[in-house]
């Protein structure tokens, strides 16, 4: 058997209501004053409302930062990190998507350690440790609040990531509550991202293990299972709640055997054209499923029934496991080609080089990725 670390969040809780305790937690982890990074959308939705005032009744402190938006650009943490300094935060709390639970800890970190963000973008380099850290999702897709990276626009397009175990928060809290009533679109596209995470954690080139293939397969079973349900009956909290677990669990398994070529793909798509992540990896998922399928297509079918219960006993399951998510997507009301969010033949070319510069995700891709071959599959997105 191969050797292999595994690390993750060390306390979670899953609970409908389970914002409201956050005070609780917060106090538990010694916190007398708290930053609150979310984004407006979220604060103005009331999303926050039952933190607030569990933080209220705690005796906690609150500076509220809520100027996060999608794909958090470099200068917008930096600001938060001033401003924080200035409020004598000694704790960091988010409620929000992925992109505020991003930023919240590089705020936890940065604020705690003389590091710049510029010197730690990477695997392993940040050295410092950060403040007491609760992260509670608004979205079942990212898997943020048990993973140990944050993702950062630098430039005007380009992404970089900082991985580190520090990332890791005190509290993952899960609370369907926060998912109920979001629109299917959105809980269609972030159900594939974290449905990408599972599926390229169990076919990672790197670090694949007997754990984070567990947790792939469970996801999967939730995700797949529930994705549905989701997106045409908002309201339903168990169906919320399946997908809120799958999405934590598929992150528990990307954060120890590394996402790959989709996402690779996908971060030029939404940093040049505003494209949400969970779209960008939806719209070329079934064409890098295509193109991994000479290196991959065994994994693939044991994990095409998992997700479509009717592959199972199929004669080729793995490629129908691509041409089902390839019609999952637009019949959940999602965007299903490039051109449908602005991207012609003329841009290919560009959001080919930028996706080589991934070289920190195309490495654990099961076949190699080159630049014609992602021209290739930009192309068959089109």
């Amino acid at each position: 058997m191969n050797s292999f670390t595994f690390q993750t969040t060390r306390s979670i809780l899953s609970e409908v209501g389970a914002t409201g305790k956050i005070g609780e937690l917060a106090a538990g982890l010694g916190c007398a004053r708290v930053a609150l990074v979310t984004d407006k959308g979220v604060l103005g939705a009331g999303l926050a409302a039952e933190t607030l005032a569990g933080l209220k009744k705690a005796g906690i402190g609150v500076w509220i930062f809520d100027e996060v938006v999608a794909d958090p650009p470099e200068a917008m943490i930096l600001d938060a990190v001033a401003r924080a300094r200035t409020e004598g935060v000694d704790g960091v709390v988010s409620v929000g998507g992925g992109s505020s639970l991003d930023t919240a800890k590089l705020i936890a970190l940065l604020l705690n350690t003389e590091e710049k963000l510029a010197d730690i973008y990477g695997i392993g380099l940040a050295k410092g440790d950060r403040l007491p850290l609760i992260l509670a999702p608004t979205t079942a897709g990212t898997g943020s609040e048990v993973t140990p990276i944050s993702i950062v626009t630098t430039g005007e397009a380009e992404k970089k990531g900082v991985v580190a175990p520090q990332l890791f928060p005190d509290w993952a809290v899960l609370d369907a509550e926060l998912t109920v009533g979001l629109p299917a679109p959105v809980t269609a596209a972030t159900g594939i991202d974290a449905m990408v995470h599972a599926i390229e954690a169990y076919t990672s080139k790197h670090k694949k293990n007997i754990l984070s293939d567990a947790l792939a397969r469970q996801a999967l079973g939730l995700l797949g299972g529930n994705i549905r349900q989701a997106c045409e009956t908002p309201g339903d909290r168990d169906a919320r709640g399946a997908m809120l677990l799958g999405s934590m669990l598929a992150g528990m398994a990307f954060a120890n055997a590394p996402v790959a070529a989709v996402h690779a793909l996908a971060y030029p798509i939404g940093g040049h054209f505003h494209v949400p992540h969970g779209l960008s990896n939806a719209l070329v998922l079934p064409h890098v499923l295509a193109f991994n399928m000479p290196e991959a297509a065994p994994l693939y079918a044991e994990l095409a029934p998992i997700i479509f219960p009717e592959l199972k006993g199929a004669a080729d399951p793995a490629a129908g496991m691509a041409e089902a998510f390839a019609k999952l997507g637009p019949a959940l009301g999602m965007k299903s080609t490039l051109r449908e969010v602005g991207i012609s033949h003329n841009h290919l070319p560009m959001l080919a080089e930028d996706a080589m510069k991934q070289t920190r995700l195309l490495v654990n891709n099961p076949r190699e990725m080159t630049l014609e071959a992602a021209r290739e599959i930009y192309a068959a997105a089109l």
